[in-house]
């Protein structure tokens, strides 16, 4: 099947009209502008195809995986995005917070798209992930309906907004939590995990629920982690296990994603372990555990998990040296959470169906 760099190939000489709308496809690919290495060039006044050429000569090693660079090159090259304005890039990572966040927007005739960037490979961006198991919010969601506000101010069009990852989850906290719910046209969420039920309880208008929507692979993980209130749509990876959170694995049509009508017996799997261990811990106990281990990771002095993948070996005397000089309690917590996650696992082994893990033992990782 294709992809969205194959859609740009399609649908890139056809201006977004009346005839030709934006959709749901453009949606995904703008969501992934945002992970582009525009700290790598020098903004100024910029459209997407001045972007484009100013990231023409980047390695392709300057780019968050490979089919990067080939998007914006795609994107520069068409006439449905090319002469879009770009502005108000930022991006930040503040270790003492847990904090990594990043959005962009992209200006058309009709309205703006704000584009929230996922989880990098830094640790401080995972460890901030892992957060949202206890904290209500993270300094990214803030962040997050800052930024939709400052730009709602300052531009009066009509807004979409949209993320894959944890940009997903920071699009739809900050549609949940702006104070422009009437401009905004759509929040989408590709493979983003959701949010503590009180946070759904806590929304005055519930109406913005019916303008969000999540889109998950058959297999998605990241994308079923806590509660999702919104309208839910399952797309097509051809990919195989967490590889299916690559949105360039997802099927695309020439105007729209390849859907399915359920997701698969693995990630129904997954998601019920997590919810297990989710329900038999308490946010307290999450909250050492995940500390713990990020400070076993911290003390290998690496800043990111591709870093840290070519070197753990080495740093794992450092690591364990950490781990002694944690407090008994501490270490306690650390197993009591890891003996809880395996009785989660067990348990959804005895509410899955015989016919159901049958099938999942021929397809272990679809």
């Amino acid at each position: 099947m294709m992809n969205i760099n194959d859609y740009l190939i399609w649908r890139g000489d056809t201006p977004i009209c009346k005839d030709y709308p934006f959709n749901d496809v453009d949606s995904l690919i703008l969501a992934r502008f945002s992970y582009l290495p525009f700290d790598k060039i020098t903004l100024g006044n910029e459209t997407i195809e001045s972007i484009s050429l100013k990231m023409e000569d980047l390695d392709v090693y300057d780019f968050k995986i490979a089919d990067d660079k080939l998007l914006i090159h795609n994107l520069g090259s068409s006439k449905r995005f090319k002469k879009c304005k770009v502005t108000d890039f930022v991006f930040n990572r503040v270790k003492s917070l847990d904090k990594q966040f990043g959005a962009v927007t992209i200006h058309f005739d009709d309205f703006i798209y704000i584009s929230y960037i996922g989880t990098d490979n830094s640790l401080v961006g995972w460890k901030e992930d892992f957060n949202m198991s206890f904290l209500e919010h993270v300094p990214a969601q803030i962040e997050g309906v800052k930024y939709l506000n400052s730009i709602a101010i300052k531009n009066w069009k009509k807004i979409i907004i949209g993320g894959h990852s944890k940009g997903g989850n920071v699009a739809v906290y900050s549609a949940l939590n702006s104070n422009f719910k009437s401009r905004i046209i759509r929040a989408i969420n590709y493979d983003g995990p959701g949010f503590e039920k009180k946070v759904f309880d806590s929304i005055k208008a519930k109406s913005i629920l019916s303008k969000i929507i999540t889109y998950i692979p058959q297999g998605s993980v990241i994308g079923r982690v806590l509660e999702h209130e919104e309208e839910y749509k399952v797309v097509h990876s051809n990919n195989k296990g967490l590889y299916q959170h690559d949105v360039y694995s997802w099927d695309v049509l020439p105007y729209s994603l390849v859907l399915l009508d359920k997701v698969s017996n693995s990630s129904e799997f997954v998601n019920m372990s997590i919810r297990n261990w989710l329900k038999n811990t308490d946010s307290k106990n999450r909250e050492v555990f995940v500390d713990c281990i990020f400070e076993l990771l911290y003390s290998s002095d690496i800043d990111t998990f591709r870093e840290l993948s070519k070197v753990w070996i080495s740093k794992i005397p450092k690591m364990l040296s950490t781990y002694k000089s944690l407090s008994k309690e501490e270490k306690s917590v650390i197993g009591d959470m890891i003996k809880e996650f395996l009785k989660g696992f067990s348990l959804a082994m005895k509410e899955f169906s015989k016919e159901k893990i049958e099938e999942l033992e021929k397809n272990l990782f679809d």
